[in-house]
């Protein structure tokens, strides 16, 4: 009779704690679940083998004498002695009337469902195993790609996940790379378990005219040199609509101006926004006249008296 490494089995290590124990198991029995698998006999093994790791590490008693055989069991080997020489009985009993049942599976009802490494172990007269467990359906995922105008506004969008298509109200604000989650519009759930989730990755492409920061949002904006020098009003585009601003006199190349409230609305937040941050670009005058060139000639000798 081979020892079986439960832990090796729920790919998990031997400190993992009662919720890992819990998280490797359903991933696996939601994988190797039979009704995932009809007709096919190594999943339907390895669904069983799941269970019985299941039933021994998820149950504090079960788990404690399976660790002290597992250290002997250890050590005998480490010595080079023969395994087919270790002595089982040691560590064997029959405990009739032992009830024992399973985390969120279904389960087979012949007395088969254990291995003789576990029966020997534990015994086999008496585990009280329910069935028809309501287990979650299969989780699925998807992505959708918006504008920042759309972003901005909130969008509808149509989408198909695993052969459905869906209709999705985006509420205005959500970031490039958020994950959403769409509760119960996934995978059936099984023996009347609830249906999963799809998890929707919003992807929003670099815009030419915005750079978003988190919800506050940075562009540049041309001056004339005149309105610069001189001040005066400037048109800028923003997601909310085209304005006019104040530019100071004297205003620097470079100068950042905020625009308070002009940003990314804030997601889940009803009339919060970021802000806009306007980065002055003075453009300098092309095709200058002569008369202009004589102007600037003027000017010059001036500032250098």
């Amino acid at each position: 009779m081979d020892f079986k490494d439960y832990y090796k089995i729920l790919g998990i290590d031997k400190n993992a704690t009662a919720d890992e124990i819990k998280k490797a198991y359903r991933k696996l029995a939601l994988k190797y679940h039979p009704d995932k698998n009809p007709n096919n006999k190594a999943a339907e093994e390895k669904f069983k083998e799941i269970n019985e790791a299941n039933e021994v590490l998820s149950d504090t008693e079960k788990k404690k004498k399976y660790d002290e055989l597992g250290e002997n069991w250890n050590q005998y080997r480490q010595q080079g002695r023969p395994e087919d020489n270790f002595d089982w009985s040691k560590w064997t009993s029959q405990q009739q009337g032992q009830s024992g049942s399973y985390y969120g599976q279904d389960t087979f009802g012949s007395e088969g469902d254990f291995s003789s490494f576990f029966e020997s172990l534990f015994g086999g007269g008496g585990f009280s195993r329910r069935s028809n467990v309501k287990m979650k359906g299969q989780d699925y995922s998807a992505e959708i790609e918006l504008s920042l105008e759309d972003a901005y506004h909130g969008s509808t969008r149509r989408i198909e996940v695993n052969g459905k298509t869906l209709q999705m109200k985006l509420k205005p604000g959500v970031k490039n790379g958020q994950v959403l989650r769409i509760k119960e519009r996934g995978g059936p759930g099984m023996n009347g378990g609830t249906k999963g989730d799809i998890y929707l990755t919003i992807i929003i492409p670099p815009h030419p005219h915005f750079e978003r920061k988190e919800d506050d949002i940075y562009c540049d904006v041309p001056v004339q040199l005149y309105t610069a020098i001189l001040g005066g009003k400037q048109l800028i585009i923003t997601l909310k609509g085209n304005i006019r601003i104040d530019i100071p006199a004297g205003t620097d190349n470079g100068k950042v101006m905020r625009l308070k409230g002009l940003g990314m609305p804030k997601f889940g937040k009803a009339d919060e926004f970021g802000d806009l941050y306007a980065k002055v670009q003075i453009m300098l005058p092309k095709n200058l006249t002569e008369k202009e060139i004589s102007l600037f000639k003027e000017l010059s000798q001036l500032r250098n008296k």
